[in-house]
């Protein structure tokens, strides 16, 4: 049986949604996991889409030695907001953190449509056609 991407966490049956954006806040890549899956295994699985960037931005949420070393190795600086209980503190842009706002605002268009912030669609792929077309018709419209 294929997974549908459906997971349980503590909000009940749930979906993740990970996403590689450009420089202007256009979305290049979107993969789904379930609810209780960790977002750096999202991560790990959407590095080969990444578009060559000098800083990749992402939240504390992704904030692992081994995603760093790899975007160090790629010649890349890692802008990644480290955890609070982390006992060594890498370096950290927060003047450059500022820009993560981008990817929070194509989340926030994609919400705006009520079957994508619902999960509607039973299953993965019907979610996942959703999800392309409103990034269609958004790139679209603006």
């Amino acid at each position: 049986m294929q997974s549908q991407a459906i997971g349980r966490s503590r909000g009940g049956r749930t979906t993740r949604i990970h996403t590689v954006a450009d420089e202007q806040g256009r979305i290049a890549a979107v993969l789904l996991t379930p609810g209780q899956a960790s977002d750096i295994s999202g991560a790990r699985a959407l590095l080969p889409t990444m578009p060559p960037s000098e800083d990749p931005i992402a939240d504390k949420a992704y904030d692992a030695d081994d995603l760093r070393a790899f975007l160090t190795r790629q010649g890349t600086r890692p802008v990644i907001s480290p955890m609070p209980n982390r006992r060594a503190i890498p370096a950290f842009d927060p003047v450059a953190y500022r820009k993560r706002n981008l990817i929070e605002r194509a989340f926030y268009r994609l919400k705006d449509w009520r079957a994508i912030a619902t999960r509607y669609d039973k299953t993965a792929r019907n979610f996942l056609a959703g999800i392309c077309l409103v990034l269609a018709v958004t790139s679209w419209i603006s």
